[in-house]
């Protein structure tokens, strides 16, 4: 029985991966979960705005070298380790946010790089 789960689920995370789907739910974080394509991760964040510019700014300053900012737009263009890197930050509501975190490596997609920014930012709110 379990080794058909597995193989469902298996079957399933494929089947999107292959299907060109664009968004996938994928774990539970402090976010509520995130979705992934194949370059973007974004999640909901109940969080203040401030904090949340704050902890994506420090976590790029740390990881990279910020090429474009805007406070006002929630939007921050970086490099990091030959990756390009887009934040993005959006209001959904009063109380919630959208992080959304692009990584490009010549031109391919780092979704790993984009992970580990998303969850570092998280962390930095916590």
């Amino acid at each position: 029985m379990v080794k058909r789960i597995i193989s469902v689920i298996f079957v399933i995370f494929f089947s999107f991966n292959l299907s060109g789907c664009v968004w996938f739910l994928v774990g539970a974080s402090a976010a509520g979960g995130y979705a992934v394509s194949r370059d973007t991760i974004a999640g909901e964040i109940d969080a203040e705005y401030n904090d949340v510019w704050l902890a994506a700014k420090n976590v790029s300053q740390i990881m990279g070298i910020i090429k474009e900012e805007d406070r006002a737009k929630g939007f921050l263009d970086l490099n990091v380790d030959k990756s390009h890197v887009v934040i993005n930050i959006d209001r959904l509501t009063p109380e919630t946010l959208r992080l959304k975190i692009k990584a490009r490596k010549y031109l391919m997609p780092n979704i790993g790089l984009a992970q580990k920014l998303f969850i570092k930012i998280n962390q930095q709110i916590e």
